[in-house]
C-alpha cells in the first residue's frame, strides 16, 4: 500500500526542500521570467533539484487568493519584487508590509506540500 501525499512528483527523489517561503517565491518568478522570455521548459536556474515546478508555488499562491487569505494587493507586491528577484527592503513599508504578510500565508502551504523545508 502506498501512502498518499500532497507533495509534487519527484519530491521524494533527493531533491532538497527550499529553506523559506521566500527563496521559494523568488526562485519561481525566476524560473517563469526565463519561461516568458523564452527560455523554454526551465524548472530550474540552480544546480540543485527542487522538489517541486514553479507551478506547484503558483498553484499554493491560487488557492490562498481563492480562500481570500491574500488579496490583489499581496500578489502585485509578490510578482513586482519578485521580478526584482528580492524582498522589498525596509524603506518600502507597505510593500514589506504585504509581502511579510503574503509570505508568512504562502509558507504553511509550501511546507505541507514538501516544498519549504520543515523549522528544524
Amino acid at each position: 500500500m502506498t501512502l498518499s501525499t500532497d507533495a509534487p512528483a519527484g519530491a521524494s527523489e533527493g531533491a532538497r526542500p527550499f529553506a523559506s517561503a521566500d527563496d521559494a517565491w523568488i526562485w519561481t518568478m525566476g524560473v517563469l521570467m526565463a519561461r516568458r522570455d523564452g527560455a523554454g521548459p526551465v524548472t530550474s536556474l540552480d544546480a540543485v533539484a527542487r522538489p517541486c515546478e514553479p507551478d506547484d508555488v503558483v498553484r499554493c499562491l491560487d488557492r490562498l487568493y481563492r480562500q481570500r487569505r491574500i488579496d490583489l494587493a499581496h500578489a502585485r507586491v509578490l510578482r513586482i519584487w519578485g521580478e526584482r528577484q528580492m524582498a522589498p527592503p525596509e524603506r518600502y513599508l507597505g510593500d514589506r508590509w504585504l509581502w511579510r504578510e503574503a509570505i508568512s500565508r504562502l509558507d504553511w502551504h509550501l511546507r505541507t506540500c514538501g516544498i519549504v523545508a520543515a523549522p528544524l
